[in-house]
């Protein structure tokens, strides 16, 4: 797994794509648990060069019931977006990952995976890439249906910052989805 890690991140294959040199980031170990699917780290996380470490990561933390020592511990938690550099700022946000990522890395990488219990499809991009035929109308839906997708997956809206409006018009999401993602992880890390 290490020489796979090591080998992505050293990808440069939409390098001229980018606004800033790539710097891929991901984590994860063979005995990963949780996979964290998500879009494409942030400015903050490549400037760090550590995904999550931001106001997304910290709501993230908050829903998942983690410390942050368990969340960045590898054996816990693997971190896979669908793309591995920044893509660079949009109008409302980032913008999308890049779409060279999951089909060249994304199979191999899962074939490093011997432990993985549980894959969480963090916003729009990893739910349509995972959830396929399965996916609901739209990420709302699948977010409600979460029972649906278990035991493979558990849909997640993006916690970012810049969704507080969905998590004011879903407040059921915070009532009744997260206390079940929570007993859930914490079943699977114990």
């Amino acid at each position: 797994m290490l020489k796979l890690l090591s080998e992505i991140r050293s990808c440069k294959v939409c390098s001229s794509h980018l606004p800033l040199e790539p710097r891929p980031i991901l984590a994860g170990t063979k005995k990963s648990k949780i996979i964290l699917v998500s879009q494409a780290p942030g400015r903050k996380a490549h400037d760090h060069n550590k995904a999550w470490d931001d106001p997304s990561g910290r709501k993230l933390r908050e829903w998942l019931g983690v410390t942050e020592e368990q969340f960045y511990n590898p054996d816990n938690f693997a971190v896979l977006p669908m793309g591995f550099c920044f893509p660079g700022k949009g109008k409302t946000g980032d913008l999308p990952p890049r779409k060279e990522c999951a089909p060249l890395w994304h199979d191999v990488f899962w074939s490093h995976l011997e432990q993985v219990r549980l894959t969480l499809v963090i916003g729009k991009y990893a739910q349509d890439h995972y959830l396929k035929e399965l996916y609901k109308r739209n990420l709302t839906e699948n977010v409600a249906s979460y029972h649906e997708f278990l035991p493979k997956f558990f849909p997640l809206p993006h916690p970012s910052p810049i969704n507080r409006f969905w998590m004011s018009k879903n407040p059921w999401f915070e009532s009744d989805v997260v206390p079940e993602l929570q007993k859930r992880v914490k079943m699977i890390l114990d």
